[in-house]
């Protein structure tokens, strides 16, 4: 079973694109607040030679790893932006049509991920929306679940929420997308395996209103809110091709569950599944049999559920683990919510456990 955690975020802008800051930069804000990698994705562009550890013995290391954010910058309005991982070559040529660049990114070895898939305008600010709108489309790893940018949109959609929401966005912060979350489950339930993150999306943009000008927000304080914790089956050992591989492969399997952090921190969290002959982790698949048991542990006292397919089966308060025996076949995923300032937010959303048929039972 999977038990090494690393925490980072996987999907960060710099100048290349149109972030604030250069990879360094964005290092140190990553060493600050402890991550333990990160993946940079600017716009239609893979920068070579920014591969590495970043860091010392005194305040620890970050894994910077390329990758890239992929649209068709012809077409108006812009739309169905892609998450490209271990691709190893750039795939803006192969953008011309969302199928083309899927397809392309598949032929690499390399993950595609959908990004913000149900991003809104703030027509105030004159932000355009950027949603996923071809969604025909199949070949895809996984959805960005929650993009803490991208979701805070919906909070600043007049000027009077946007000065609440922006200097006090610890207060206004619940969850990702209700949409997405709807969007997750109905594909699940197409029995398709779609991979689920959370990432920053962070730019360091600088925002003026009227006299105040402020950073919206730093790097630091996002890579403090959403991030995509990993479960690889070794741990990293500190060289690049080996720690890269763990990592990509713990991503494209979904070993991996999203942790939004300001309640309160996310490590630690595991959910499992039990059975006569196996014991898997989110991401993974088990037999439906007798006794299969799946257990969610949280790192404290919280609001946790069990979901299959959007319906909630199992569920309880207060508590810092749950268990549910299986009855019947399908992706299980976990929510865990957590009181803060008053209001329960999302704390943890966990890849789901697939519990396949089990054949001899069916003929029986």
């Amino acid at each position: 079973m999977a038990s090494y955690e690393y925490v980072g975020n996987l999907h960060i802008h710099t100048p290349y694109s149109d972030g604030a800051e250069y990879h360094a930069e964005i290092a140190e804000a990553a060493l600050l607040v402890g991550l333990d990698f990160l993946v940079f994705t600017d716009h239609n562009v893979r920068l070579d030679g920014i591969e590495g550890y970043y860091g010392d013995e005194d305040r620890g290391f970050v894994l910077l790893l390329s990758g890239e954010e992929v649209h068709d910058r012809t077409r108006n309005p812009q739309c169905n932006h892609v998450l490209v991982y271990q691709a190893q070559q750039e795939m803006a040529p192969h953008a011309h049509t969302l199928s083309a660049l899927l397809n392309a990114v598949y032929q690499t070895g390399g993950m595609s991920f959908i990004a913000h898939p149900d991003d809104r305008a703030v027509d105030w600010l004159n932000e355009p929306a950027i949603p996923w709108l071809d969604r025909s489309v199949d070949g895809f790893t996984g959805l960005e679940i929650w993009n803490y940018m991208s979701r805070f949109k919906d909070h600043i959609q007049t000027r009077r929420d946007a000065l609440r929401g922006i200097f006090r966005p610890e207060e206004v912060v619940i969850g990702p997308s209700p949409l997405t979350l709807a969007l997750w489950d109905e594909l699940l339930s197409e029995n398709r395996k779609v991979v689920g993150i959370g990432n920053a999306d962070a730019h360091g943009t600088v925002y003026h209103f009227g006299p105040i000008t402020h950073t919206v927000f730093t790097y630091d304080f996002l890579f403090s809110s959403v991030n995509t914790h990993l479960l690889t089956k070794s741990p990293l050992n500190g060289d690049l091709e080996h720690d890269r591989l763990q990592l990509y492969q713990a991503l494209r399997q979904g070993r991996a569950f999203i942790g939004y952090d300001i309640p309160g921190s996310t490590r630690g969290f595991r959910y499992s599944g039990q059975g006569q002959n196996a014991s898997v982790v989110m991401g993974e698949s088990i037999r439906l049999g007798h006794g299969v048991t799946l257990q969610a542990l949280a790192p404290a006292r919280s609001h946790i559920k069990i979901i299959r397919y959007g319906e909630v089966v199992a569920e309880e308060t207060n508590v810092e683990n749950l268990t549910h025996v299986v009855r019947e076949s399908g992706a299980y995923r976990t929510e865990v919510w957590r009181s803060f300032h008053g209001i329960e937010r999302a704390w943890i959303l966990s890849n789901p456990i697939y519990v396949e048929p089990n054949p001899t039972r069916l003929r029986a």
